[in-house]
């Protein structure tokens, strides 16, 4: 399959802060119908029922609006002990083509995992065997609730990921932590053009571009899956090595936004995704008092 181009536009909205958008043109979608289809591979999540809905109230929980569309995801359900509430709440939803229950002991969870081809991990807190889960190569992260939920899209999915630690390995996030600012920014500009090693959600990343790529090779205009990079890096040596990585890697992002240290939360008010993944916990605590449903990826 030819690997579809995408334009980029520039612009400054704050002193800090760069925004990359990276929207792919209706050109591509025709290019792509002309290519040989690639065989289906569903984006495949499991969670624990405890958030797809809220076992007391009988309510949806934060992960439901993230995998309910049927077209998007494969979800398999990690059952506790309230079985019966998740299957009623699955047929009062009519989730029934999308949520596979998924019955499996504690023991036995990270090799389920494996053997379906587990794409992302999603728990409630505390985060049962989300460290192990990471440590066998799959995207895991502990999901946190907002106290109100701000509203998102009905027609398109909004997925933010952090980049170091995240979709990049941690190397130049620990060089900043014991070295300082001043030996990160000559660390970033002295590997501009030398690619990151790939982080936890880069294989997450890449099967949302194969869906992104199916839905312009049936011919569709608008993607319903929007992906953005919103990182702490700024806008010159350090978020240019973070775009020459995914470049070099083959994978493509529509918006990427360097904030240059400034704070997350009013950027992620603007896009108002389904799902935000960091690694640091200050953002995770932003993300959420601005309603945002955020996700924990923890330390390697």
């Amino acid at each position: 399959m030819g690997k579809m181009s995408c334009k980029t536009n520039q612009c400054l909205t704050n002193p800090g802060q760069d925004v990359r958008r990276m929207g792919c043109s209706g050109e591509d979608a025709e290019m792509g119908r002309d290519q040989k289809q690639e065989p289906e591979i569903p984006v495949t999540i499991a969670m624990s029922s405890e958030l797809l809905f809220n076992t007391e109230q009988q309510s949806p929980g934060p992960g439901y609006s993230f995998v309910k569309s049927e077209e998007l995801f494969k979800v398999l359900l990690i059952h506790d002990n309230s079985s019966e509430l998740s299957e009623r709440f699955i047929k009062n939803h009519k989730l029934e083509e999308l949520i596979t229950p998924f019955y499996v002991s504690g023991e036995h969870l990270v090799g389920e995992l494996q053997e379906n081809e587990t794409h992302l991990y999603l728990s409630a807190p505390p985060g049962f065997k989300v460290q192990e889960v990471l440590n066998k190569g799959i995207a895991a992260a502990i999901m946190y609730t907002p106290e109100e939920t701000t509203e998102v899209a009905e027609t398109q999915l909004r997925v933010v990921f952090d980049g170091d630690a995240v979709l990049f390995s941690d190397e130049s996030e620990r060089v900043f932590a014991t070295k300082g600012l001043e030996s990160y920014l000559n660390h970033e500009n002295e590997r501009v053009n030398e690619p990151m090693t790939e982080g936890p959600f880069k294989g997450f990343l890449q099967a949302l571009g194969k869906l992104q790529k199916k839905f312009f090779n049936k011919g569709q205009q608008k993607c319903p899956i929007r992906t953005y990079l919103l990182t702490s890096r700024d806008a010159a040596g350090a978020g240019y090595r973070a775009l020459n990585t995914l470049k070099t890697w083959g994978l493509e992002i529509d918006e990427a936004y360097f904030l240059g240290g400034s704070p997350k939360g009013p950027l992620l008010k603007m896009i108002r995704p389904h799902i935000f993944f960091d690694d640091q916990m200050r953002h995770v605590d932003g993300s959420l008092k601005e309603g945002i449903v955020a996700c924990h990826v923890l330390a390697s």
